[in-house]
């Protein structure tokens, strides 16, 4: 989190289970470390279940707004029945420096204010 004010976590839930709960829970650590995490007050988003597949294409979401602590994590845990999770997703927001280039995982960005219509 060094040098930015918030993360927000998004993750899918692609496949469900009736009995099913599904929770993204965040933890922090001022070390780079899993030991040691602990989890956030506040900082955790669940959905149950009702009836097979009443979740799938949902989303589970959890912003922290300025941590306490520098490192941060999302933990995905599926309780009494299956709950498939997709790929989670993080934004980090409101950086206090601009990055000096773009990371190599991104292929391509762009920036648009009050643009006129194309």
């Amino acid at each position: 989190m060094s040098g930015f004010e918030g993360a927000l976590f998004c993750v899918p839930i692609e496949d469900s289970v009736a009995t099913g709960v599904a929770a993204l829970t965040i933890e922090q650590n001022s070390d780079n470390s899993d030991t040691g995490m602990a989890a956030l007050s506040g900082a955790q988003a669940t959905a149950t279940c009702a009836e097979n597949d009443d979740l799938n294409g949902t989303l589970l979401i959890v912003d922290v707004y300025k941590p306490q602590e520098r490192y941060l994590q999302g933990v995905l845990t599926s309780g009494t029945a299956n709950i498939a999770f997709g790929t989670m997703t993080v934004i980090l927001y409101e950086s206090r420096t601009k990055p000096t280039s773009e990371h190599s995982t991104i292929s391509d960005a762009a920036l648009a204010i009050s643009p006129d219509e194309a």
